[in-house]
This record gives structure tokens, C-alpha cells and sequence, in this order.
């Protein structure tokens, strides 16, 4: 008997709409009426925490939607342009650290997540959301646990929402040079770290996480 053909797990567990389809089917609504979210920055030290939404064109759909953490910079620019041009509708929202600080940073993308969704010029009918918890939205909500790589409305979402977060930290890099944000993000490595040492936190560093309260 021959070996049987092992097929990677990056390849088995491309995102596809199956779960879309299921989920649509089981509270009766059109597949073109389901968005789905995700969020981008959640652990760094600096910067907002961004969520998308998304409504994706079954008739019309991209190619090469992954999980947005699965692709590198370049695909994920390329994706979020198409994305932006084929999709049915798309928004995104960002809560800045101030806010991330007064409440906690799981309020603050559940807020984000409601707001992306109410941003969107037509309104959904069931949302699914990555994780395992879902904002207060007045719809059906699914929430799928590696929702990114499952379903390709939450991955389109989770391109979205890390390319934006990713331009703005970018730009942010020369409002308030030496910390190094345009690399890492504000995401904690070790330059981060010896940039926060050297040069203490600057207005997007978020003030109640605990390597930037050390310092301070």
C-alpha cells in the first residue's frame, strides 16, 4: 500500500466560506448579508488597537485571503487594496491608548469591534468574530476561536485591520522618533524595550501595561 499524501496544515487550513454558509443557512439570512471582524494590536505596548469588518462579495471574491499574521507585509498591502475594491462594504475603527488605559484593552476592542460594524455604509445581518468572545451588536453573532484562518470574512477583516494599525504606526515613527515604532510596530522587543529605557514612554505608549509602568 502506498503512503497516504500528507498535506501541510498551512494548506488544510486555508480560510474558505464554509462556516460563512453555515452559519447564514442556520438563522435563514443571505450569505451576502454576514460581515466578518477582527482585531490587530491588541498585545503591543504602543499604538491603538484596530478592528475591522468586513462583508466580502461571494461573487467577487479576492484571491490569496489568509490569515493576516500568515502573509507577509507585501501580500497583506496587495490583499488590503483588493479587499478594499471588491468587497461589499468595509470599515475600520481604532481606540487610542488613552482609552486602552481608563478601561482595559478587552473593552477597548470590543468597542472597536461595535463600531467598526455600525461604520459600515450597509448593515449586516449575523457578524462572526475571532475569538471567543463577541461585541454588543443588535445582530446575530458567531464568535470561531482561529477565526482567521477558518473563515475568509474574519481573515479578510484581520488583513484590513493590520494593515491600518500598521500605516499608522508608521507614520507615527516620525512624530516620535527613536522608538523604533515603524519596525516593530510598538509590539515588544528588545529595541523597544532599550528605546522606552533611554528614552521613557511617549503619548502612544499605553501606560498600564506592565513593561512601560516598570519604567515609568
Amino acid at each position: 500500500m502506498r503512503n497516504p499524501i500528507r498535506i501541510p496544515a498551512y494548506v488544510a487550513a486555508m480560510p474558505d466560506l464554509s462556516l460563512e454558509a453555515l452559519y447564514a443557512a442556520q438563522i435563514g439570512v443571505s450569505l451576502r448579508a454576514v460581515c466578518g471582524i477582527d482585531e490587530a494590536g491588541r498585545g503591543p505596548w504602543a499604538g491603538p488597537v484596530a478592528a475591522a469588518a468586513v462583508i466580502l462579495d461571494p461573487d467577487d471574491m479576492p484571491e490569496g485571503i489568509d490569515d493576516s499574521k500568515r502573509l507577509t507585509e507585501a501580500a497583506r498591502d496587495g490583499l488590503a487594496h483588493t479587499i478594499r475594491a471588491q468587497a461589499k462594504a468595509y470599515a475600520c475603527v481604532m481606540i487610542g491608548p488613552d482609552e486602552i488605559d481608563q478601561t482595559n484593552i478587552l473593552a477597548a476592542t470590543m468597542k472597536a469591534m461595535r463600531l467598526a460594524v455600525e461604520a459600515l455604509p450597509i448593515t449586516p445581518e449575523l457578524a462572526l468574530v475571532d475569538g471567543n468572545k463577541t461585541p454588543d451588536l443588535n445582530m446575530a453573532c458567531r464568535a470561531i476561536v482561529g477565526g482567521d484562518h477558518k473563515s475568509l470574512s474574519i481573515a479578510a477583516a484581520s488583513i484590513l485591520a493590520k494593515v491600518e494599525r500598521d500605516q499608522q504606526m508608521q507614520a507615527a515613527d516620525a512624530l516620535y522618533p527613536g522608538y523604533g515604532f515603524a519596525q516593530h510596530k510598538g509590539y515588544g522587543t528588545k529595541a523597544h524595550l532599550e528605546a522606552l529605557r533611554k528614552l521613557g514612554p511617549c503619548p502612544l505608549h499605553r501606560l498600564s501595561y506592565k513593561p512601560v509602568a516598570a519604567i515609568l
